[in-house]
Formats: structure tokens, C-alpha cells, sequence
């Protein structure tokens, strides 16, 4: 950044208000646009190419983190330094950290998603909280899955919490929002990958899933709603309703945790010996 200080952008811009009202899912959905805060988010969104397209940022950010306003300048976004008032009036954050980018829309059509021929598949189900669903997405990512796919049913992957609890997993890995289940299982069925359930009171036990030797081919994780799991309709369509094991005393797993369990348990059957990703290939 320049030693001198840039002019800051008005609090009454046009831009700052249309950012401002990017909170809203109705204003997101019509603009096909969505905020992404703070250094991680925005330097993800930088690098995914051409889905940065502002940067609201306080002169002190963009000394702390100059080479993040770099990336978003080199991406084609237009910089803008703010107050931090008007920080503070395009996030949604108690505590801003002084970066507000806005991204276009990323989600990908669900038969994109198919003909890749993933091999291992988050679905979000019914999935209403969206803190939840970030979460589940970023352990989508760190467990190397291919895809997420939101039902209609689920929360608005743009929400400004999904889009934090995803800590910048949102713009690693395809996500299709808006299929209805039975679609999304049917596809994901004729692309010949496994639909495998996750419910506490499932018949099949995730341990012994992995001791049979069950777990190696393409696989995809159904995940219910937090309060009631999976209603019967959706159980009914998996190929095996499987519960993660209690050892201990704990009543049960939070929704987050136990998709984190089954999708690692997935991703290490797959990379076993005989598994579709195993070690052995070259």
C-alpha cells in the first residue's frame, strides 16, 4: 500500500449498501453474490480464480495483510479501503477482522458433479443449521471428497455462518445445492457410487462396515437433520443405514463429528490395499 493514505470509500456508496444487503438470503439469491470474511476466506476466494469480485478492507488490514490484497487485485477484484464503521456494517461478525469480500456464486450443477465419477460424496439432508453444514463441508475437504451436495431441504450454503464454519473449504471442492434426495441418491447411484446413511440407531455398525472389507469402493454419505437424523423415506433409499459406535458413555456424536467420523473412515478404507485409491497403484 501506498505511505499515503488512500481516500476511504463513503459510508452511503452505492457498493457499501449493495453489500450491506447481501446478509440477506433473498438479496444473495438475487444478485448471485455472497460475502466472504476475514484473511482465510478472502485469500481462498482470491485463488479460486475469478470468484472475488470486492474487497472491503481498513487501512490496517491492508498493511497486515498486503499480500491478500495483492492476490484479490491479481484476481480482477476491485479494492476498496474503508472506515471501520463501514467494515463493521458489511460484516456480520461481532468482532470483523477488518477484510469483507464479495464472491460470485460457486455452486455446481449437480450433473457436473456426476460425470466426474466421485468416489466419495458428502449429502447434506435436512441439514438446517448452518454452522453445521460449513462445518461438514470443510470435513468433506480435509477427507479428500470429490463433492458436497445440499438437498432442497438444507440451509443456504451462502449463509454467512456456513460460509465461515467452511473456513475457506467452500472454494476447494464442488458443491451442487438444491437437488431433492431422491434425486441426488438416484444419481449418485447410477454413477455406481454406494449410498451409505448415517443415522445413531442404523442396524450396520461403522467397525464392522470397516472389517468386512465394505468400505473400499466409491461411497457417499447421507446426513440428516440435527434434532431428528434422517426421517424413514430417506433411510429407505441407502444402500446400508450405519451407526458410528458409542464406546463409551456419551449419549451420542454431534452432527459435524460424526460425518467427520464416516467420512474418514471412508477415505482410508478407499486408500487401503484393494480399495479404489489404494497405495499400491501407481
Amino acid at each position: 500500500m501506498p505511505s499515503a493514505t488512500p481516500d476511504l470509500i463513503s459510508p452511503r456508496s452505492p457498493r457499501v449498501s449493495a453489500a450491506r444487503r447481501l446478509a440477506k438470503r433473498n438479496f444473495r439469491g438475487k444478485e448471485r453474490l455472497f460475502l466472504a470474511e476475514g484473511p482465510q476466506a478472502v485469500r481462498e476466494a482470491a485463488a479460486s480464480g475469478s470468484t472475488l469480485v470486492e474487497l472491503f478492507v481498513t487501512v490496517e488490514a491492508a498493511e497486515r495483510y498486503a499480500d491478500i490484497v495483492g492476490e484479490a487485485r491479481d484476481a480482477g477484484a476491485r479494492v476498496h479501503l474503508a472506515a471501520e464503521q463501514v467494515i463493521e456494517d458489511i460484516s456480520t461478525t461481532v468482532t470483523p477482522q477488518g477484510l469483507v469480500g464479495v464472491c460470485r456464486f460457486l455452486d455446481t450443477p449437480f450433473e457436473e458433479i456426476l460425470a466426474a465419477r466421485p468416489r466419495l460424496v458428502a449429502v447434506l439432508a435436512h441439514v438446517r443449521d448452518p454452522g453445521n453444514a460449513g462445518t461438514v463441508l470443510r470435513c468433506a475437504d480435509a477427507a479428500g471428497a470429490e463433492a458436497v451436495v445440499l438437498t432442497d431441504a438444507s440451509v443456504d450454503l451462502y449463509n454467512p455462518k456456513a460460509v465461515r464454519a467452511s473456513v475457506g473449504s467452500l472454494f476447494h471442492l464442488p458443491v451442487a445445492v438444491g437437488v431433492p434426495v431422491e434425486r441426488a441418491v438416484a444419481g449418485l447411484k447410477e454413477a455406481g457410487v454406494r449410498i451409505l446413511a448415517a443415522d445413531g440407531a442404523g442396524p450396520h455398525d461403522l467397525d464392522e462396515e470397516l472389517d468386512k472389507g465394505t468400505m473400499g469402493g466409491p461411497t457417499a454419505w447421507v446426513f440428516g437433520n440435527e434434532a431428528w437424523g434422517l426421517p424413514e423415506e430417506t433411510r429407505a433409499l441407502a444402500d446400508a443405514v450405519v451407526r458410528v459406535p458409542i464406546h463409551g458413555k456419551a449419549e451420542s456424536l454431534n452432527l459435524a463429528t460424526a460425518a467427520a467420523v464416516c467420512l474418514y473412515a471412508s477415505a482410508r478404507a478407499q486408500r487401503a490395499s484393494g480399495g479404489c485409491r489404494s497405495v499400491t497403484e501407481s
